[in-house]
């Protein structure tokens, strides 16, 4: 804006020279815009463990950049945190050939994902590609991998309740429509059983599966056997095994309720279901450790306890004219500790939870669900009274018997001491084999609310009959 060393405000008539820096500036401006932003590139200068450090370039958090490796190949990584001029780095995948000194290329734009009907029936990975050997998804709807917020008093209530098709969970711990749900377990208590039973027999209209941070042997066996040609017709299948990156795992985990999102924006009732939430964590505590953030509780930085409810509040009922999503969350109680932070942490942020049972899994029964320290928070909201009077009776009854078990084992109980013990020792069989469930069985709500009313109906004529 100068010629020489004079400035073109200078000069005896001000506001004609001002008149022409403004063109001068329009101009500028004019030919600028069909020129390319321009990207600073910067250096690696550090790589520990998972973690990468690079100088001199400028990418906002949670942008993207690429880092060049020696033969040539991009690898992609995700900014999870700065500090000073240095941008923290996460790899996507593999970062096998990084070398000092590399090139880091900040990419523009956030992670979006291609998203249509064609999905169904498709097993992913975390950045959305087929696993299965299909055509890619080249057409849909693009969507940020991050989703949107929903303003809470523009959500549809809970009020009608979702058919999954299990015996036990329809009648006692029913799941309302928008419901989140955590399924509590150890290993090998039959949790992948029970949600290929209510893959394959729920009535929503679409299924989501996450499997995130599991065996990868166990996605194949999940497919094949959990979900079958059934179960696979109306479902997608996200699949980031435990030899995935951290941050893939946290992707894939993103993914599945940005698909979920998107069926429930066109008005279709969604079961979304991710196993599971505890290697979702572990994920993030891996990341939040490789950059150098405090563990607060039992290893878990606080970021951790951030991302869960971020990632558990993007299911739930739509806005009005929306669909829904129902989801169930997997959290793997380790060592059966009921104290885990993470178990404990996923308590009070879902709408309840269902517990299996080792000593139930131990006894043959299955689903191992312990009905007394599960809770469907949201049952009272879409069930009569009549079904609430029977779920409290059932509860009385098998808490009752659980409580005197000793007792009645070793044969120091004798009946007619207490009227509601022999009830329950009456009782006991039956309420074990009404918890009882084949895999390939599918039982309605409404026929499983028949089965507990027989039930007790039985019981109270064989009763009055006794009393005769």
């Amino acid at each position: 804006m100068t010629a020489g060393n004079e400035s073109v405000f200078s000069g005896p008539d001000p506001d004609r020279n001002l008149e022409r820096a403004l063109r001068l500036g329009a101009y500028t401006d004019r030919a600028l815009d069909g020129c390319p932003s321009l990207v600073v590139e910067g250096v690696l200068r550090r790589t520990v463990g998972l973690a990468m450090e690079a100088e001199g370039c400028h990418a906002e958090l949670g942008g993207r950049c690429d880092v060049v490796a020696a033969d040539g190949r991009h690898v992609e990584t995700e900014v999870v945190g700065f500090s000073g001029n240095r941008l923290f780095l996460m790899p996507v995948s593999n970062m096998r050939g990084v070398i000092p000194n590399a090139r880091v290329i900040p990419v523009s734009g956030t992670p979006e994902v291609i998203i249509c009907d064609e999905l169904l029936g498709r097993v992913l990975d975390g950045r959305g590609n087929p696993l299965d050997g299909g055509a890619p998804i080249k057409s849909g709807q693009r969507v940020p991998l991050f989703g949107r917020t929903i303003n809470p008093l523009k959500r549809q209530p809970i009020r009608t309740q979702l058919d999954v098709g299990v015996r036990s969970i329809n009648s006692l711990l029913s799941i309302g429509r928008g419901q989140r749900m955590g399924l509590f377990a150890g290993s090998g208590v039959g949790k992948s059983m029970l949600l290929g039973m209510m893959t394959r027999n729920t009535e929503a209209d679409v299924v989501v599966v996450g499997l995130v941070g599991e065996r990868g042997r166990e996605v194949r066996e999940f497919i094949d056997e959990s979900l079958g040609s059934e179960g696979m017709a109306k479902a997608v299948v996200v699949a980031t095994p435990a030899d995935d990156t951290p941050l893939m795992r946290l992707h894939g985990a993103w993914l599945t309720a940005a698909i979920a999102e998107y069926f429930r924006d066109q008005g279709k009732n969604v079961l979304l279901l991710m196993d599971s939430l505890t290697r979702f964590a572990q994920a993030q505590r891996e990341i939040a450790l490789a950059i150098g953030e405090p563990p607060a509780t039992k290893g878990y930085p606080p970021s951790v306890f951030a991302k869960m409810p971020q990632l558990v509040e993007r299911a739930g009922n739509g806005e009005d004219g929306n669909g829904s999503i129902s989801a169930i969350y997997t959290v793997l109680a380790e060592g059966d500790d009921p104290n885990d932070p993470i178990v404990d942490a996923s308590r009070a942020i879902l709408d309840g939870h269902i517990v299996l049972s080792r000593n139930m899994a131990d006894a043959g029964i299955y689903p191992a669900i312990d009905v007394e320290l599960s809770v469907s928070r949201a049952i009272t909201h879409f069930t009569s009274d009549g079904q609430q009077q029977l779920i409290t009776r059932f509860r009385q009854v098998h808490s009752t018997y659980q409580e005197n078990r000793d007792l009645i084992s070793v044969g120091a109980y004798q009946p007619g001491s207490n009227p509601a013990l022999d009830e329950a020792v009456a009782l006991w069989p039956s309420l074990t084999e009404f918890l009882r469930q084949p895999h390939s069985q599918n039982v309605s709500a409404e026929k499983s609310l028949d089965e507990l009313r027989e039930l007790f109906d039985a019981a109270d004529m064989a009763h009055a009959e006794t009393v005769e």
